[in-house]
């Protein structure tokens, strides 16, 4: 399967194997991007609807489904365009399961958001952006952007069971880019933890999402260091503790993303993980990012 044919199975999972999960947004029974097209045709339209446009509308309907134990899977269309929905997601969304101190949402009830982000070449300055720096204040959100389809199937049917609000962003550069043979059962992966693509002893390279890619294609200097590709995967909670046990043992580590540096993940990511790490860096911490 490609990254969509992906994400569209683990949503046929989730709706076949939980008779209150819906799946929702601006197209969805048509499928921009195919992540959801014939979802329709296969659970109907009361399980399976197009909502009017208005952003908020849809964070603010999911929330109220997951409080009475549904799970709301909705879809933004473009990461773009998420910021009308903005004060729902970070100020309800992610406060109310700590402000009922545990009672919402009811059991069963989940909120998860797929947006596309990232740049595809040809999208122009509104369906180009990496919003995920935004979010990583708003405590007691989860953040996770999958590299290829195994990813984000077990990411996805994770984020739709977990009893917290997950914002899944899938890099649409991707959707048709990425192939892997991916398992057709039922499978979910852990939210939260980093996973090594690739081990190393002299730098460790940690990204997400698209920039994985072009880290594990380039062609390594002569003489060739030593080094370990780190997937984050997950940008909320970030992973401080791993990442900074692992940078004690290779002393140097960079950071690549194609969000731009400032309020995003890489000085984020840098700043704890240098302040835990100190005494066992060799060399300050390396940022690789989009442009402002």
């Amino acid at each position: 399967m490609n990254l969509y044919q992906a994400i569209r199975d683990a949503l046929g999972t989730a709706l076949a194997s939980n008779p209150k999960a819906f799946v929702f947004g601006e197209d969805v029974q048509t499928g921009v991007f195919r992540c959801t097209t014939g979802l329709v045709d296969e659970f109907g339209k009361k399980r399976v609807f197009n909502t009017p446009l208005t952003e908020q509308g849809i964070a603010g309907f999911g929330i109220g489904l997951a409080s009475v134990g549904a799970s709301a899977i909705a879809e933004i269309q473009f990461g773009d365009y998420i910021f009308p929905a903005f004060d729902q997601l970070v100020n309800e969304a992610a406060k109310q399961r700590y402000a009922s101190g545990g009672a919402y949402p009811l059991p069963g009830g989940s909120l998860t958001i797929r947006a596309p982000v990232g740049s595809v070449g040809h999208g122009g300055l509104y369906h180009s952006q990496s919003p995920e720096g935004f979010f990583l204040g708003a405590a007691g959100l989860k953040v996770i952007i999958p590299r290829s389809p195994i990813q984000a199937k077990g990411l996805l049917l994770a984020a739709i069971r977990d009893p917290n609000p997950v914002l899944v962003f899938e890099p649409k550069i991707l959707y048709r880019a990425a192939v892997e043979e991916v398992p057709t059962d039922d499978y979910t992966l852990p939210i939260g933890q980093p996973d090594v693509v690739r081990e190393g002893a002299d730098l460790i390279v940690v990204s997400y999402g698209t920039p994985l890619h072009i880290c594990h294609a380039l062609k390594p200097p002569n003489p060739a260091p030593s080094i370990q590709l780190i997937d984050l995967r997950t940008i909320s909670p970030m992973p401080f503790g791993a990442l900074t046990e692992a940078v004690k043992k290779t002393g140097r580590m960079v950071v690549v993303h194609e969000a731009g540096k400032s309020g995003g993940v890489g000085n984020d990511l840098a700043g704890e993980v240098g302040r835990r790490a100190f005494e066992y860096l060799e060399a300050p911490i390396g940022l690789v990012s989009g442009w402002e």
